[in-house]
């Protein structure tokens, strides 16, 4: 009969079998099969030393091997990203050239090597005149474009839309929105005033912000206003200056936030190339 043990256990009563039935000894067979099988069971185990796997049912010592090797190959593959990533970086601090215009700069030295005419051009004196004839029309094609010299007053949306349209592509134009009993606007007009005469090539417009149709909300929190355009097409949006300037502020503080804008051209920043030929000019 089974016991309560016997049920916890999940012994099977048909295999029980109690030690009071065979009171003999097993006979002489009966050891050497016993003994062939243990035999057989200890051949059949692993030896835990030169296990190289993975085995979801080890023991700690596996565990921690397991976690050992995991942890080399994952430092191994580390280092090796690593070098790959600094290889990459000497690569790129070498060169920033795509492998197409390396080869056509060694095709150019090469050729002006056998070509004497082409490495004449290549020379530094002719390079430098090529340089100051370039620089010069430049200059040239700026010296030719139409000069304003004041600031020019808008009186409807039509005339903001034709000032902006119908001028030379080349030319900046700068239109101020203001309104009336701002001080902050009446700032700027001061400003715009003195600037137009320091950039004559520059055109500077105003508008009062109810004649360009402006809404009620933009003339209450947007002006004063600076509106750029090149080419018919808006370059800079300056909304609200007196966030950035105050309410006090003078032309050559409005010049210096448009030059670090790359509005105006910064006339301190004068190649040397354009220098030296007004010297030379001067001199002849």
């Amino acid at each position: 009969m089974a016991t309560l043990e016997d049920k916890i256990l999940g012994e099977k009563l048909h295999c029980y079998c109690s030690s009071s039935e065979s009171d003999g000894e097993k006979s002489d067979d009966e050891k050497d099969e016993a003994g062939a099988s243990s035999k057989d069971s200890q051949a059949a185990l692993p030896d835990p030393a030169k296990w190289e796997g993975t085995s979801t049912n080890t023991g700690p010592k596996g565990v921690i091997k397991d976690w050992q090797r995991f942890k080399q190959l994952e430092t191994e593959r580390r280092k090796e990203q690593d070098r790959e990533r600094v290889a990459l970086m000497k690569k790129l601090a070498i060169t920033c050239k795509s492998a197409g215009d390396e080869e056509k700069e060694a095709a150019a030295a090469q050729a002006a090597s056998e070509d004497p005419e082409l490495q004449e051009l290549l020379s530094d004196a002719f390079l430098q005149q090529y340089q100051e004839k370039r620089m010069q029309e430049m200059m040239n094609q700026y010296q030719a474009l139409p000069t304003f010299g004041e600031v020019i007053v808008l009186n409807n949306s039509q005339e903001f839309l034709d000032a902006i349209d119908k001028e030379n592509k080349n030319v900046t134009v700068i239109i101020h929105i203001y309104k009336d009993d701002v001080p902050a606007c009446e700032a700027m007009n001061g400003c715009l005033a003195c600037l137009c005469t320091e950039f004559p090539k520059v055109k500077f417009c105003r508008i009062n912000g109810s004649d360009a149709g402006m809404s009620k909300p933009f003339m209450v929190r947007g002006v004063p206003a600076l509106l750029v355009y090149k080419g018919g097409q808006l370059i800079g949006n300056f909304i609200r200056l007196s966030n950035d300037l105050g309410n006090d502020f003078f032309a050559d503080d409005v010049g210096d936030f448009l030059i670090e804008h790359g509005i105006l051209p910064d006339k301190t920043c004068v190649p040397k190339l354009i220098r030296d030929a007004a010297l030379r000019a001067g001199d002849e």
